[in-house]
């Protein structure tokens, strides 16, 4: 059986330089890989593109990066939740590409599926589709989008085995299973790491062949953008 687990995040990480393309699950802070994103902010890494469907909040997930300047570039759907993300952008510091969300899921999915483009009609007649391909099926028009390429993907799964079979739990499932096997190399990031056998196949969310390196995370924070509470009564 291939062994794909790494004994920690350091050796999950390894080959990652300045200015490579990076793919990144989670919505918000929910499914997000923090200790690759805290261990990329320990090293220092500088110049990357980021995918993904935001950039965390000032203070925790991707804006830990933005806060040192280590993203040239942010390839998102959402940016209403960092401050700093704001204030870079406007100011000409943080180059930022605003892509529709389901246009990012399926750009996504298309590269690790294989394909180099799809047809979607989101965004047509708006300045998405400026400079773009277009074509008409069905009567219905359509904006050509290309697949992602991407060197890394960082994914946070709630199960997984050393084969790299993983299991999302309830939301934080979102944009990490299109993101599995996109890249040129995907690292898998678990709350629990289990021998190979004792994942339910039938429960499997991505199967090991999507997934390059697996490592199991300690005290996750899993921490809530806006927590909203009900008034007593």
């Amino acid at each position: 059986m291939i062994n794909k687990q790494v004994p920690n995040v350091k050796e999950a990480i390894k080959g990652l330089t300045n200015g490579m393309t990076l793919m990144l699950g989670g919505f918000g802070l929910c499914g997000i890989p923090e200790h690759a994103i805290a261990e990329m902010v320990a090293m220092d890494i500088k110049e990357l593109t980021c995918i993904s469907n935001n950039a965390g909040v000032d203070d925790f997930g991707l804006g830990l990066l933005l806060k040192k300047h280590q993203i040239r570039k942010m390839v998102s759907s959402y940016v209403g939740e960092n401050d700093e993300f704001e204030r870079q952008m406007l100011s000409g510091e943080l180059q930022v590409e605003l892509i529709p969300q389901g246009t990012l899921a399926e750009r996504c999915r298309a590269a690790q599926a294989g394909f180099p483009a799809i047809y979607t009609p989101a965004g047509y007649g708006t300045e998405v589709a400026q400079g773009k391909e277009t074509r008409e099926f069905d009567g219905k028009m359509y904006v050509l989008e290309t697949a992602f390429k991407a060197d890394f993907s960082f994914v946070k799964a709630w199960k997984g085995d050393a084969a790299g079979n993983l299991i999302f739990k309830s939301t934080a499932r979102n944009f990490n299973p299109n993101m599995c096997g996109a890249a040129t190399i995907t690292v898998a990031e678990v709350e629990e790491l289990v021998p190979v056998g004792s994942l339910d196949p039938n429960q499997i969310h991505i199967p090991g062949i999507f997934v390059q390196r697996i490592f199991e995370g300690k005290g996750y924070e899993k921490r809530i953008e806006k927590r909203t509470v009900r008034q007593k009564t």
